[in-house]
């Protein structure tokens, strides 16, 4: 069957599946699958006083990034909440990032504004530069990740293909993304997110580097209290006939306590989902989203 591809959200117009969803996810399980990120934008920033910058503006320590490893970081406003999830690697060069399509122009026009005097050039590379998900087992942060030139995108397919590699599409990436209980911004977050709330300390956030915009919340909230909601995962009923929609909201005994972020049908646990819900819900209701019921699995802690 040739490639469906993804109609709305930040995955538009990138390969959804190629007709058999449950293979492609088994092959990513395995780590024997690859996918085409190439939709998602791609920036540089290079000069000798890159990584001091960026690690004063962000919430993950990056000045004892090993050369090579990839990280994931978040910029917040001043009141902490989430103004961009980030993915980067340092090639002892340049360090690139890679994110969402839509939040790339927001992105390079902030940290051109922040230069100053500083040795430091920032480009949005996405014209010429790609990310794939490599085949490999899956890490934490959604990879293995691979960054190449465009060019060189045909020679590379060739090589997976001619290993024996499966191509995937992002219906096995968001399944095995919401079953790790991994947020992602413009899905799980709104103008009101935290880190706090999402299950991103200690993944994004490094709790003992210096300080950067929007700290003064994390560390209150981390130190003197608990979010006011919290990302869960959540089994859905699976007699169901359509998945919940982005956004559909989620109730216990009649009354709004929070909102779906993604969906999927996974091959091994069947329908799930992501919410962000109310702290306050217990850990053992079952909650209600258009009339399907879902039990909770716990990511970030009721207290």
């Amino acid at each position: 069957m040739s490639a469906v591809l993804v109609e709305s959200g930040p995955d538009a117009g990138a390969i959804w599946h190629f007709g058999e969803p449950n293979q492609e996810q088994r092959a990513l399980a395995a780590g024997n699958g690859w996918a085409d990120l190439s939709h998602r934008a791609v920036v540089s920033v290079s000069g000798g006083d890159r990584i001091k910058w960026l690690n004063d503006m962000m919430t993950q320590e990056l000045a004892t990034l090993p050369t090579g490893q990839w990280s994931q970081t978040l910029l917040l406003d001043a009141q902490g909440h989430i103004e961009q999830q980030l993915f980067l690697v340092d090639d002892g060069l340049t360090l690139w990032l890679h994110t969402e399509a839509v939040k790339v122009e927001e992105l390079v026009t902030y940290l051109n504004k922040m230069k100053f005097m500083l040795d430091v050039d920032v480009r949005d590379q996405s014209a010429h530069f790609a990310v794939l998900r490599a085949p490999g087992p899956a890490d934490s942060l959604g990879g293995p990740y691979a960054l190449l030139p465009r060019e060189e995108l045909p020679e590379r397919v060739a090589a997976y293909k001619s290993a024996g590699y499966l191509q995937v599409g992002s219906w096995a990436l968001e399944a095995e993304r919401i079953a790790a209980g991994r947020a992602r911004i413009l899905l799980e977050t709104d103008h009101k997110s935290i880190p706090n709330e999402l299950g991103f300390l200690h993944t994004a956030v490094h709790m003992n580097k210096g300080c950067y915009r929007g700290q003064e919340t994390v560390a209150k909230v981390y130190n003197l209290g608990r979010p006011p909601r919290r990302l869960v995962l959540l089994h859905l009923d699976g007699t169901m006939v359509h998945m919940p929609e982005h956004g559909a909201k989620v109730a216990l005994d009649g009354k709004e306590i929070g909102y779906i972020g993604s969906m999927a049908r996974h091959y091994e646990l069947g329908p799930i989902a992501l919410a962000v819900i109310k702290r306050s819900v217990p850990a053992e209701a079952t909650l209600d989203i258009d009339g399907v019921s879902a039990t909770q699995e716990i990511i970030v802690a009721t207290d």
